[in-house]
């Protein structure tokens, strides 16, 4: 780990990735369900997104390249992040995006701060908990100092109690970890195996639930994320309570979880949990009754400076007047969702004609509540949003009339230009559109196709494709590779063109 980064990993590259509880569509929505106003209507020329901890800037590229006409300033202190993001900004033409290099513990007090414009959109994902008192309490003064009255902050970050199990789990992973090796990525492979060996000796605090669903995603995510989830000095997991009352020296108020399905009590609680939260007034208490009910490890919260709170008439016609468009095969669509009061169940007689109608293009949210043949209508197009766009089966079209741009088509070529590799095919990644005003998570098998495709005008050869990723393989395999990619491009096309991607 290098000297100046304060117990925060600096000598492995943090994975480059998107979320799409960071878009600001997405923050936008969760304020109009939760009955908020999001403060923008229309194509809103001039917005200012701005990103803390932004990592190597894939985020805030995806907001840049989806919403041409904004805005967006993008900061982290590591400088190899920060490199790259300019890096990809400039291949992929991106004008209207800048990167800073910045300690936010100090931040706020330069002239490069005081330059800025006001915010109208603030996401800090995989910063709060993770860095020193001093950085958070620099985030604060520079939220105090740039968000605008009415502006939208996301926060992610890990919670307590629901990580309370795992503290002696890090704690040891770090620890072991420092003694055996040198560089934070073999640091953290160490220290797991340490984990790991205790586990098969049946070491009593490392056999809770938590830590048991933790050690589960050790043993498959990638090295770069570990050694930043395990390997930071500072990390601290925070109460609800504690994060709303730092935010509030800078005048923010909770209003909404940007994972648009926990704003429904009745999908986080049992009705016997729900009856000892409602004896509670205070917010805080109320979200702490949750998450002790709750097996959570990250909250994604939206905090809105000043909130204005929306009459039911005219948050109604804001959700009716989102478009959506489907992001999965009809055919695949799920009608049963896990949430943590239990198996939810979307009507099919309800949302099976709505599935229907998206699988012909995107609708919006009016026109799905009203179908011919539908049984067990809704009349709360909250519902409707958070189940189809909360459990990513679905995008929300901001812009549903743009074409697909030149900056985002840009990235995406840019962006699949870094993954052309057989054995790199099927990791998450995002392909930008300017309809979504962010981007569509998807495979890199599909950024790659995307690019091919227009770079073809639109033409499909599945067997030069298959050749070029892998010239070498015997005829056999190439010819299953071939077939491979045909599928998706049948599958994910129409999904493509719907979204504005291609």
């Amino acid at each position: 780990m290098s000297g100046w980064g304060g117990g925060y990993v600096t000598d492995v590259t943090y994975l480059a990735q998107h979320y799409p509880e960071q878009s600001p569509h997405m923050l936008a929505a969760a304020c109009v369900v939760s009955g908020v106003d999001p403060g923008f209507t229309g194509e809103a020329p001039g917005l200012h997104y701005l990103e803390l901890g932004c990592g190597r800037g894939m985020n805030a590229l995806v907001v840049a390249a989806g919403n041409p006409r904004w805005r967006v300033t993008a900061i982290d202190f590591t400088p190899a992040a920060i490199a790259e993001g300019r890096r990809t900004a400039a291949a992929a033409g991106l004008e209207n995006i800048t990167f800073i290099e910045a300690d936010l513990a100090g931040f706020a007090e330069t002239v490069e701060a005081r330059a800025l414009p006001e915010a109208d959109f603030v996401s800090m994902h995989g910063v709060w908990s993770w860095v020193p008192v001093a950085v958070r309490a620099g985030i604060v003064r520079l939220l105090a100092a740039k968000l605008r009255a009415g502006g939208v902050v996301h926060v992610s970050y890990n919670v307590l109690p629901g990580l309370q199990g795992a503290l002696g789990m890090q704690r040891l992973i770090r620890a072991a970890g420092g003694a055996l090796a040198q560089r934070s990525d073999r640091q953290v492979l160490a220290g797991r195996q340490v984990v790991m060996d205790l586990v098969a000796a049946e070491a009593l605090h490392l056999r809770t639930p938590v830590v048991t669903e933790l050690l589960r995603h050790l043993e498959k995510a990638p090295v770069e994320y570990l050694a930043h989830e395990f390997m930071n000095a500072t990390w601290a997991p925070c109460f609800q309570a504690d994060v709303a009352e730092a935010l509030a020296d800078a005048k923010l108020e909770l209003v909404a979880s940007a994972k648009l399905p926990e704003n429904f009590l009745g999908l986080m609680l049992a009705p016997a949990q729900i009856a000892v939260l409602e004896r509670f007034d205070d917010p805080r208490l109320r979200e702490l009754v949750k998450d002790i009910c709750v097996d959570r490890a990250l909250r994604h919260d939206v905090y809105v400076r000043g909130p204005q709170r929306l009459d039911r008439a005219v948050q109604d016609s804001l959700l009716r007047g989102m478009t959506l468009a489907l992001t999965v095969l009809p055919g695949n669509f799920a009608y049963q969702i896990e949430m943590p009061a239990g198996r939810a169940t979307l009507g099919e007689g309800f949302y099976g004609p709505a599935v229907a109608a998206l699988a012909f293009g995107p609708r919006q949210v009016g026109e799905l509540m009203t179908l011919p043949g539908q049984t067990g209508s809704s009349d709360n197009p909250a519902e409707l949003v958070a189940m189809l766009v909360g459990t990513g089966q679905a995008a929300l079209l901001p812009w549903p009339d743009a074409a697909p741009s030149g900056g985002a088509m840009r990235l995406n070529a840019v962006l699949a230009r870094q993954v052309v590799r057989l054995d790199g095919l099927n990791r998450t990644t995002v392909a930008a559109s300017a309809r979504m005003g962010g981007g569509l998570v998807c495979r890199a098998v599909e950024l790659f196709l995307l690019e091919r495709i227009a770079e073809a005008g639109g033409g499909l050869d599945p067997g030069v494709w298959a050749l070029e990723l892998a010239p070498d393989l015997p005829v056999e395999d190439l010819n299953v590779l071939r077939g491979q990619l045909q599928k998706v491009v049948e599958d994910r096309l129409p999904i493509w063109r719907s979204v504005g991607a291609i």
